[in-house]
């Protein structure tokens, strides 16, 4: 009997093929992912090679590198991690995590929430601090909690993409040395947009993303520990849980030894690389300048077209603007009028916000003045007709 009789009748009814693929033009301004540099797309479009070839072995230096220069660490265990900044979030507590370690969570937005949800999920022992959605905490609000929970890991985010909100860290990884504890920090919305300075602020563990700041597809993740956080996963005295984020695995393929340790993402490694190749050509104060003053324009007309924000400027990032809904109008109405008239996406609330305000990312690629004179004149056009 040959192979072909042996086979089973093809059930033609599962067959299904839809036309060749037709993705439509789209203004990505909402919480990410933004639009994608055309230099990162070109790049990432290129054939794959393998993962253990030598020149991507030098690609995978070129990206660590500049991991560090946009992030300003030393840290020796700076990496993408192969997923979306959900897996680099995950990451970090699987890591440094065993059951009945104090997590001590900063809880001012959604992505708190989150880091509960995950922190919970590796047996911590979690407690956290709360603050109104929009709202961030303060030294003493932080010191008092240290000393009322002294916990062994304490995490915050740097930029809240449901609120718009940046939280201050200047002085809390002083704070967290004097409580021997790691600052575990959020960098999703803020890295390549505003300032961060890892190492001078003493942040043991970070984070991010790729479609935001960096405007690249998502997919490739910035993951960063420092030695005090190694320290913590060495001395472990239970496997990390999770074995595809394992750092004690995946630091001997991202280290001298390049053992493997899963296929990586070869494409998305070239686009990363790409991004961060142009973070770094422009440079991060004319980044981060370039932000903030495309953000300032859009605040103000937001307030020519009688729109509040919801969070007060002086933490307000440039990166995610929270706008306030007016009373009586429909949030998704205008979101949906705006993508289907306009080919504009700005996001609708999340969470606690939900129905009552917009987001408005304006994030690495996007972030220009010409981006914002269209959503301005679009969102005045839809506030009108609705």
């Amino acid at each position: 009997m040959t192979l072909t009789a042996a086979r089973p009748k093809i059930n033609e009814t599962f067959r299904i093929t839809p036309p060749a693929l037709d993705i439509p033009e789209r203004l990505l301004l909402g919480p990410g992912p933004s639009n994608s540099n055309p230099d990162v797309v070109a790049a990432m479009n290129r054939q794959p090679i393998g993962h253990l070839d030598p020149a991507y072995l030098d690609l995978m230096d070129e990206v660590q590198a500049m991991m560090r220069y946009v992030w300003q660490t030393e840290n020796q265990m700076t990496l993408p991690i192969s997923g979306t900044g959900s897996a680099a979030m995950e990451a970090t507590l699987a890591n440094t995590v065993e059951p009945g370690d104090v997590v001590l969570v900063g809880i001012n937005g959604y992505f708190g929430n989150r880091l509960v949800d995950m922190a919970g999920r590796y047996r911590a022992d979690v407690r956290s601090i709360n603050k109104p959605w929009g709202q961030v905490f303060s030294l003493g609000e932080l010191r008092a909690a240290l000393e009322e929970h002294r916990p062994a890991i304490l995490a915050l985010v740097h930029a809240e993409t449901s609120t718009g909100a940046r939280q201050p860290l200047e002085g809390v990884g002083d704070l967290c040395r004097e409580f021997d504890c790691l600052l575990l920090v959020d960098t999703v919305t803020s890295l390549g947009g505003i300032p961060i300075f890892l190492d001078e602020w003493k942040v043991d563990m970070a984070y991010s993303c790729s479609q935001k700041g960096l405007s690249c597809p998502p997919g490739s993740s910035p993951f960063t520990m420092s030695e005090r956080a190694l320290q913590k996963l060495d001395q472990r005295q239970t496997k990390v849980a999770n074995w595809y984020l394992d750092i004690s695995l995946l630091r001997n393929y991202w280290g001298k030894d390049r053992t493997y340790h899963h296929t990586a993402p070869v494409n998305m490694t070239y686009a990363i690389r790409e991004a961060l190749r142009l973070v770094t050509e422009e440079g991060l104060e004319n980044s981060w300048e370039r932000h903030q003053t495309t953000a300032e324009k859009l605040w103000e007309g937001l307030a020519d077209l009688g729109l509040n924000c919801h969070v007060d400027k002086e933490y307000r990032l440039p990166t995610l603007t929270t706008v306030q809904v007016p009373e009586g109008v429909d949030a998704k109405a205008v979101t949906s009028k705006l993508l289907n008239d306009h080919n504009i996406e700005i996001g609708n609330g999340l969470g606690e916000l939900g129905g009552k305000v917009w987001r408005i990312g304006l994030m690495g690629y996007n972030s220009r003045p010409e981006n914002v004179d269209n959503v301005l004149v679009a969102l005045g056009k839809v506030m009108a007709e609705l």
